[in-house]
């Protein structure tokens, strides 16, 4: 499955979100599409994690609107998945691999319409994507943190998602494990889906994304890599305090 690139477009017009009293976004907005993938930059307490919840239909905004392919979104949807950070999942949940991969079917299956033949297959397509048939049988709690990703992973294609937002992917990861996801997350989006994550590594931006949605508490910068991911509106983002990084060319 791939996503018609012309139709399927995510575009969000000035997202505000409060926790209480607390601002938490302010003024976000953007226009991306299947086919591409954005990098959330910002420091802590920035929001990031804020829109992609937002995103994904688990926060309701106190103003501004998300529009998917056209439509406002009021609500979760089947075609966008959420991955959130790892130390938020409880690993020690009694499942294996191809339990949380299943889950990835129940927005098809619902709760009284039984388990097909329709639905193995695409468990068994997902595992297969990310190399994980091997290790369908093993609890989740036994695997690495790569695996414990693309088990994530394949329940997002389980789910025939088109959009993947991830908060804070790489965190944790080993040296092999990052560059085998980013790998991962370049080929899904080969495929013509949306991928929209949460990244602090800044050296690594430009071999992963298209795109960079700078933000920091207000959106600071949208656009291309090549377009807005500079010195300045790094410095505008992180603030005077920020240390000079080195940015890959």
């Amino acid at each position: 499955m791939s996503c018609h690139h012309d139709h399927h477009v995510l575009e969000v017009k000035g997202l505000c979100v409060n926790y209480g009293t607390v601002p938490a976004l302010r003024e976000v907005s953007f226009r991306t599409s299947c086919g591409k993938s954005v990098a959330l930059i910002g420091p802590n307490g920035a929001g990031k994690s804020t829109l992609l919840k937002s995103l994904a239909g688990l926060i309701r905004p106190e103003c501004g609107e998300i529009r998917w392919r056209e439509r406002a979104m009021v609500k979760s949807s089947h075609e966008i998945a959420y991955l959130p950070q790892r130390e938020e999942v409880d690993w020690n949940f009694p499942a294996t691999v191809r339990g949380i991969v299943e889950m990835g079917r129940y927005p098809h299956v619902g709760w009284w319409r039984r388990y097909t033949g329709k639905d193995a297959e695409q468990v068994d397509r997902a595992l297969r994507s990310m190399d994980l048939l091997e290790l369908q049988d093993r609890q989740i709690s036994a695997l690495s943190g790569g695996q414990q990703q693309r088990a994530f992973l394949a329940r997002a294609l389980a789910q025939e998602a088109h959009v993947f937002l991830l908060d804070e992917p790489f965190t944790g990861l080993d040296a092999d494990a990052q560059e085998r996801l980013a790998t991962l997350m370049r080929d899904l989006t080969k495929e013509g889906r949306l991928i929209i994550a949460s990244h602090h590594d800044l050296e690594t931006v430009r071999s992963i994304y298209d795109q960079v949605l700078m933000q920091a508490t207000r959106q600071v910068a949208f656009g291309g890599v090549d377009e807005v991911f500079t010195d300045d509106v790094i410095h505008r983002t992180y603030g005077r305090a920020t240390v000079a990084t080195k940015i890959a060319s």
